[in-house]
């Protein structure tokens, strides 16, 4: 009797568990849930009822009970899995050879500028000079007229002639129409125009009118990574879409015509860039791809009133606009450096580097704190790193920080010294360069860092899922390539 009552109290446990499932099915039909879970809820609505009277009617043995459970957990969870994102291909913007400017040309339009003193100029030039930039990084012709027409006009006239060749090249590549596009997202800090970037791109392609757009400004060199990780989160809810995320910098519209030297500084690094980049969920893109996002990362420090006003736009005291940066900036990048890639560590590194770093800790503890912190060595997950290029100081903080060595920094080097700092979309060009070099092979990971103001940090890690056969015609890089790495750079870097 006692068994038969344990078996009843059993049975009586399970039918609740299944009539608390199906109502749950059908809340889950009822509300907005991502596509992919919408199979498996029909599927509990469906067979859950009958199956509450099969057991009122049936007394199962509970070992035959928990089976049945263990196979409904196991569906659920492999329901509940999200598709994978994929990298279909990506473009990056090379602009004319009229846009070039070299030392001296720099040196003559910032001279022909009336609110530049010579003091300023004389300073522009020196940072110019010792920046790491070479004579054929790009301005828009904007900042290249006499004087510099800073408008809203020009302003537009510098984003279309970058949007438009990106797409084109983007959807040519991909041999995709506009109207295949299910998700935008366009990110550029200095330049918010009303209608947004986005909304520019939708009216030139006539994009379907359920298109979802997005425009990100205000973020910063992180935009392009952060811009990566909106996309990732809309496509979990959007089934079989491609998405397009844009990263680009209106140069004109950050421009400072001051004499603030710390204003002064974005003048002297930031060039003209921009990157597209094609991502889906479709399962069939898996095998035609160049790259499969294993994960992103999000932190930022910006509740910290010291770091937050280390880079910030204001007002100087003749009232032009400009971007202040102070010196603690590579103290601020260092500070959400150390709280953000232990979190990015903890999802990507071996358990061996995890178990060193963590046993380090507890050695430091017993030792009264005499003993060092072992740092994980990233170089055990990651092949390939592409990092901010704000300049060769930060490159290098950030070398140091994740123990990588001359060749690990080189991508970013060379690319700050051919196209300069692009803000947001400079990881790309990156990217590219390894692509043209045919350093990336299937099966390496990619890590890309975009730190931006705020201060704010993300992260992303590609990994290659095929052979990548690099254009000539396509990769900003062809025509240069074979001049590059430069050792004197390298070299410079390594030094302490």
């Amino acid at each position: 009797m006692a068994d038969l009552k344990q078996q009843s109290l059993f049975s009586n446990i399970i039918v609740i568990f299944f009539s608390t499932m199906a109502m749950l099915s059908k809340h889950l039909l009822s509300t907005s849930i991502p596509l992919h879970l919408l199979p498996f809820s029909a599927l509990l609505l469906v067979f859950l009822s009958p199956i509450q009277a099969f057991f009122y009617l049936q007394q199962w043995k509970p070992i035959f009970l928990f089976l049945f459970f263990c196979c409904i957990f196991l569906v659920f969870v492999l329901a509940s899995k999200p598709p994978s994102v994929y990298l279909v291909d990506f473009s990056c913007f090379k602009p004319p050879s009229s846009c070039q400017v070299p030392l001296s040309r720099f040196i003559q339009h910032a001279s022909a500028v009336e609110s530049f003193d010579d003091q300023s100029v004389e300073f522009m030039a020196r940072i110019v000079a010792s920046s790491g930039i070479s004579e054929e990084t790009y301005l828009p012709p904007a900042l290249l007229s006499f004087p510099p027409e800073t408008h809203q006009r020009e302003y537009v006239k510098e984003g279309e002639m970058i949007l438009f060749p990106l797409m084109d090249d983007l959807l040519s590549k991909a041999q995709l129409s506009p109207r295949d596009i299910d998700i935008l997202v366009v990110n550029c800090s200095a330049f918010c125009p009303c209608p947004s970037l986005s909304s520019i791109v939708v009216n030139k392609y006539s994009m379907r009118s359920d298109v979802k757009s997005f425009n990100l400004s205000g973020m910063g060199c992180s935009a392009g990574a952060i811009g990566i990780d909106l996309a990732q989160n809309l496509l979990k809810t959007s089934k079989n879409s491609y998405a397009v995320v844009i990263s680009t910098e209106i140069l004109s519209a950050g421009w400072y015509s001051g004499r603030e030297r710390s204003k002064l500084l974005l003048n002297c690094l930031f060039r003209m860039g921009g990157a597209a980049v094609l991502l889906t969920n479709r399962k069939e893109a898996s095998k035609s791809s160049k790259y499969r996002l294993i994960t992103t990362l999000r932190t930022q420090t910006a509740f910290d009133d010291k770091a937050y006003l280390t880079a910030i736009r204001e007002e100087d005291d003749d009232g032009k606009l400009g971007v202040t940066v102070s010196k603690g900036l590579v103290q601020a990048a260092r500070e959400i450096l150390s709280s953000h890639m232990p979190l990015h560590g903890s999802r990507i590194l071996p358990l061996s580097e995890k178990l060193k770093h963590v046993l380090s800790i507890i050695g430091k503890k017993i030792k009264a704190k005499t003993g060092e912190i072992y740092m994980p060595s990233f170089k055990t997950a990651i092949q390939y790193f592409c990092l901010p290029t704000s300049g060769r100081a930060l490159i290098s903080e950030i070398g140091k920080g994740l123990k990588l060595d001359g060749g690990d920094v080189e991508a970013s080097l060379m690319t700050l010294h051919r196209f300069g700092n692009q803000s947001s979309c400079s990881m790309w060009y990156e990217l590219a360069y390894m692509e043209a070099k045919q350093r990336v092979k299937k099966g390496d990971k990619v890590s890309m860092l975009g730190m931006g103001t705020g201060p704010k940090c993300c992260s992303c890690v590609w990994e290659c899922i095929r052979p990548v056969a690099v254009a000539s015609n396509n990769n900003p890089w062809s025509d240069c390539v074979h001049l590059y790495p430069i050792q004197a750079l390298l070299s410079s870097n390594s030094q302490p």
